[in-house]
């Protein structure tokens, strides 16, 4: 190919990002460099060689290198944890352009993530309707609030990912799964033993949505839960999920009220309250009386949907 046909390709990308290096601790005894299996961490916190005892010196964690023997070997990491784990440990760490820790326990709290969110799927996945069955109506507090967790984390998720907060990505995965297993705990149990039609169907669709949004950060995990979910196509060939603009939208908003500058209290109101009816309900609080004490309401500062600031003197 020639030159002046090289020039005229465009390039696959416009910019190139910088990542941060994995990185570790680094041990060393007497005749040099180790590797991390070669040592033990005694319980009185003496760090030694695993074969001969001999002790061994615990050195800075620096970026993983063959010359200083601070790897970890990927084919241990998969065999003990699976592949899933480790994207998951390294994505969930830090943000890509900085250094990361490698460390056996954030990789082993990593694997119990996996392992609680497929227990959360595969628990759910006999209760729940079939695939593709339409919507259930008269969707009550628990289902209302699920699949409204669902939709924010699709949004805050794309956002995030976009914007190659990937670390901030898992951290709303991780709160979309303690808020479908506490809905899980809280759904109605008619005789039965099954679920509202409701939280059903809403508990449904929000695993679908957890399964799609994991998919890219575990492929193996998230096609697995997608076919404990009834479905036989790849979750790999289904669209990314586009959220309800309805269902991001609070119903109601804690608002923290505060009486010169120091917080009182809070209130939960509907979205949207007005001046005059906040302000009402800051008053109605008895800690906020037990601050006034009688004294003189100088001024009110209502921030809607977040604060209302009483000025006392």
């Amino acid at each position: 190919m020639r030159k002046a046909d090289l020039v005229a390709i465009d390039e696959p990308f416009q910019g190139l990002f910088t990542q941060g290096m994995v990185c570790h601790e680094t041990y060393r005894d007497a005749r040099g460099w180790l590797y991390p299996e070669e040592v033990e961490r005694l319980e009185d916190g003496r760090v030694v060689h695993v074969e001969d005892r001999r002790p061994v010196t615990v050195g800075r964690s620096e970026s993983m290198s063959k010359s200083k023997r601070n790897v970890i070997d990927p084919e241990a990491i998969i065999a003990r944890y699976g592949a899933d784990t480790a994207r998951w440990f390294v994505l969930s760490d830090s943000p890509p352009e900085r250094d990361m820790e490698w460390t056996d326990a954030g990789a082993e709290g990593a694997f119990r993530f996996v392992n609680r969110l497929w227990r959360l799927v595969d628990d759910q996945a006999d209760a729940l309707p079939a695939p593709g069955a339409p919507a259930a109506g008269g969707f009550d507090e628990i289902a209302t609030a699920t699949r409204r967790a669902a939709h924010k984390t699709i949004a805050g998720l794309t956002e995030d990912i976009e914007q190659y907060r990937f670390n901030r990505g898992v951290a709303k995965l991780y709160e979309l799964v303690n808020t479908l297993q506490d809905a899980a705990a809280r759904a109605d149990a008619p005789k039965d033993g099954a679920p509202g039609a409701g939280q059903a169907w809403a508990m449904r669709e929000a695993l679908e949505i957890l399964a799609r949004l994991v998919a890219p950060m575990m492929p193996h995990l998230g096609e697995e839960a997608w076919r404990r979910l009834g479905h036989e196509r790849l979750v790999a060939l289904e669209p990314w999920p586009v959220p309800d603009p309805v269902l991001l939208v609070d119903d109601s908003v804690r608002i923290a009220v505060q009486v010169n500058g120091k917080l009182r209290g809070t209130l939960d109101l509907p979205a949207g309250t007005g001046q005059a009816a906040a302000q009402s309900a800051a008053l109605g609080l008895d800690a906020v009386q037990k601050a006034i004490a009688g004294k003189q309401v100088r001024k009110v500062i209502v921030v809607p949907d977040r604060i209302v600031n009483l000025v006392v003197g």
